[in-house]
């Protein structure tokens, strides 16, 4: 969702930002300068270092991206992106999740002297990418509240002495003066803006401290800038050039197909028993993400998975935050973890064995369902993104944004962000096509999403829009009434209920003439009108009325085509995995795949050994290419993508150790 400081929410339905930076301490609190430091006596001063060059920088990118990462070459325009920033310009860069965005700041702030400044939203995950950094010999730090005076005094020392190449911090701490004034005591390499998109003020992760970084232009004028996200449309593109004044910036937009995530999309009959049979169908003891609107339901979901087998944990806001905090360390940490949240999960997401990502309500904005279905195969293996949608979903969010306390072009706003993704909902062609459109992207079938692996019928469904129209308006003109879908379905279908009889509605013209039609399939004429604009909802209880463009049906001067609604059984698409698991090592012969769960293994022990998440020792892609070359050497064992020098010395012999038990 979109939130603004301005706005109220409702605790039910709503979530705040998930994280946030308190307001850090006075200048030189925790600074061993200044009086009262940790370690001081009471009084005591002692002078700070000067700013010194950082040691162990390297001379080219190349080099840090080998020795460091352990890959040999750079993937689409990172090359371009990361010399644009070593040599002194700004860059804007719009790439997917998973595309490579964090080496397009890392390895330009290992190459320049002094430190690079990351600007990341959620502090909650900054141990985790700094864990991630330091495992592959980045000397990197945060400065956020979570900290101590005596941790903070450390990272402050390294960082005037020059001794960090990466330094996180939150917007909202940067937005302090006495932050401000630290930094300038030291050498900055860069300010790289992560999550970028949250500078948009109706974009759908706003963050009222990102308006202030364009203050960074000013103060630092020398110091290059770099903004990043992992989705923008036109409009937000520009909004983000122009609220970071990054009019002089070279931009870089790279493509946002992740053709490894298979997008499904179906109809919503009983939501979690439709979950469940999607996750014990193709995704059983994976790690995925699931999404709902509200806290309630969050809940409710996630304790009708455990109770049916699935590692599945809740995540809202309402929740203890030393509960969201151990929540999220067991996604990271633990393998199969299922957590089911509110949209406040996920932002800064490292993790890159997320199977699959499910929503089970309506997303607002394609914005958001494309960002977050993006947090499933970062590693390039296969993924799914699964959603559920009906009626109540349409005319849920038609009444909220009705009801929003926002002016007339807000509404408008929101209004075009729902009709796109009802459009990419509705659609009978690719729905990547339809995806990577609404970001100014053409493309072809992808041949890897339901309508493409299942193609949709569609059917003229002119005569049932004008049944549906007529009792719209034959309530209102002879009873004066507005009902919702469910009444006007009973009339159509000559249902007898107390309701309808109370009310007279077996006397009206169309009383039973569309009983030709199930309710499910009424249901669907009703949500794809709403969805084509000739239906609109009104009132708190979401009653039908109709648009002014439905007079052109009634009166026949315009056709209606609709898709067929499939059947309510929920059952696995046409293409669909058995298991993610399985696919990543599909290509693997079966000393090879033993070989790999081997190392998955080792890697496991190791996570829980060192207390951080496996995939910051290896990820099944690195895994998976060892199995496949059982290499008999470190030189060998170098050669792997994924294999830096710091991981090559810290678990090369360990390696090759599995490999050989595995011979």
């Amino acid at each position: 969702m979109s939130w603004n400081a301005e706005i109220p929410w409702d605790p039910d339905e709503f979530e705040p930002p998930e994280d946030f930076d308190a307001p850090p301490p006075p200048e030189g609190y925790g600074d061993p300068a200044f009086a009262g430091a940790p370690g001081l006596p009471a009084g005591a001063r002692q002078p700070v270092a000067a700013p010194r060059r950082a040691t162990a920088k390297f001379a080219t990118a190349a080099d840090a991206l080998r020795t460091v990462f352990g890959y040999d070459s750079f993937r689409g325009e990172q090359a371009q992106i990361i010399d644009q920033v070593i040599g002194g310009g700004d860059a804007v860069v719009l790439m997917p999740t998973g595309g490579g965005k964090s080496l397009c700041y890392q390895i330009p702030s290992l190459v320049r002297e002094g430190t690079g400044i990351v600007i990341s939203p959620l502090i909650a995950l900054m141990q985790d990418q700094v864990d991630a950094l330091t495992a592959v010999g980045v000397r990197a730090a945060f400065l956020n509240s979570s900290q101590d005076s005596a941790a903070r005094g450390r990272v402050e020392r390294d960082y005037l002495a020059g001794d960090l190449d990466l330094l996180y911090v939150a917007p909202e701490r940067l937005s302090s003066e006495a932050t401000k004034r630290f930094l300038d005591r030291g050498t900055i390499a860069l300010f790289a803006i992560d999550e970028a998109h949250c500078v948009s003020q109706w974009g759908h992760d706003f963050r009222p401290d990102y308006l202030a970084l364009s203050e960074l232009a000013d103060r630092w004028p020398d110091v290059p800038r770099i903004a990043l996200t992992a989705t923008a449309t036109d409009a937000t593109h520009k909004e983000i050039t122009t609220r970071l004044q990054l009019g002089e910036a070279r931009h870089f937009v790279a493509s946002f197909d992740r053709p490894n995530i298979q997008y499904r999309i179906v109809g919503k009959a009983e939501p979690r028993k439709q979950l469940l049979a999607f996750i014990r169908a193709e995704h059983q003891a994976d790690a995925g993400i699931v999404y709902a609107l509200s806290r309630k339901t969050v809940e409710q979901t996630a304790e009708f998975l455990r109770q049916n087998g699935v590692n599945a944990l809740p995540y809202h806001a309402g929740l203890d935050q030393g509960l969201r905090a151990r929540t999220q360390s067991r996604f990271l940490r633990e393998e199969g973890v299922v957590i089911v949240a509110t949209i406040a999960f996920g932002m800064g997401i490292d993790k890159p064995d997320v199977r699959f990502v499910a929503h089970i309500d309506l997303p607002k904005s394609v914005e958001g369902y494309y960002q977050e279905t993006g947090r499933a195969g970062r590693d390039g293996l296969p993924s799914t993104g699964w959603l559920t949608y009906g009626l109540q979903d349409v005319v849920q969010q038609r009444r909220m944004i009705d009801e929003s306390p926002g002016d007339l072009a807000h509404r408008r706003k929101l209004s075009a962000h729902l009709d796109a993704m009802l459009a990419l909902c509705e659609t009978v062609s690719c729905r990547r096509v339809n995806l990577l459109r609404y970001f100014g992207q053409p493309s072809e079938p992808c041949g890897n999403c339901d309508t493409c692996l299942e193609p949709p019928v569609g059917w003229d469904g002119t005569v049932a829009a004008q049944k549906l129209l007529s009792t719209v308006v034959r309530l209102l003109r002879e009873r004066s009434q507005r009902f919702g879908a469910g009444q006007l379905i009973d009339i159509l279908r000559g249902k007898v209920t107390p309701r309808t009889t109370q009310h007279g509605h077996d006397q009206l013209a169309t009383w039973g003439i569309g009983a030709d039609l199930s309710d499910q399939q009424w249901r669907g004429v009703v949500r794809q009108l709403l969805a084509q604009g000739l239906l609109a909802t009104s009132g708190e209880y979401g009653t039908l009325v109709l648009t002014d463009a439905a007079a052109e049906v009634l009166a026949g001067r315009r056709t209606v085509e609709l898709r067929t609604e499939p059947e309510r059984a929920a059952r696995p698409a046409a293409g669909a995995r058995k298991s993610a698991a399985k696919a990543a090592a599909a290509d693997l012969n079966p000393e090879q795949e033993t070989l790999f769960e081997a190392l998955r293994t080792w890697r496991s022990a190791q996570s829980k050994e060192q207390g951080v998440p496996a995939y910051i020792i290896f990820g099944d892609a690195t895994l998976l290419a060892i199995a496949a070359t059982r290499p008999g050497s470190l030189a060998e064992l170098d050669g792997i993508s994924g294999v830096g020098a710091k991981k090559l010395d810290s678990y090369g012999a360990a390696i090759l150790e599995v490999v050989a038990a595995g011979a």
